[in-house]
């Protein structure tokens, strides 16, 4: 991969991470890359170790995360603001990556997490890919 692709991708990556909440698809993602669809999302994978559209959940479920811990918004009206339009695969692939469901991820207290800064605490709460919580919460 040439590093004029790697610029192009970080520019898509970039673009997911700022406008998380719009809908955003591969084909629109791929125009910001210059590449085609199916090349773009070869050459995203290769890049960064995951698919497009993984990429654009963990963000989704990490801003999720954060308004669950505010509490102020109900479950759904989280799904809509991170830019998910269904409720039941978001419900599922926050529970895929957090361990729990959005449900009870905004129940449990996290008043203990108020101290900690909040560019510590983006990190310390990041979701986890591939199965990972689920293992994590076996040991």
């Amino acid at each position: 991969m040439n590093q004029a692709d790697l610029v192009r991708l970080r520019q898509a990556r970039d673009l997911m991470d700022r406008e998380y909440a719009r809908p955003l698809d591969v084909p629109a993602l791929a125009r910001t890359a210059l590449m085609s669809p199916g090349h773009f999302s070869r050459s995203f994978r290769a890049a960064f170790g995951e698919t497009p559209y993984s990429y654009l959940m963990t963000r989704r479920i990490e801003r999720a995360k954060a308004l669950l811990r505010r509490g102020d918004l109900t479950v759904t009206e989280v799904c809509f603001a991170v830019g998910c339009s269904s409720l039941g695969s978001f419900s599922s692939r926050f529970t895929e990556l957090v361990g729990e469901s959005p449900s009870a991820y905004r129940a449990r207290g996290h008043d203990q997490g108020a101290a900690i800064p909040a560019c510590i605490a983006k990190i310390m709460t990041r979701p986890v890919r591939n199965g990972e919580a689920s293992s994590a919460a076996r040991s």
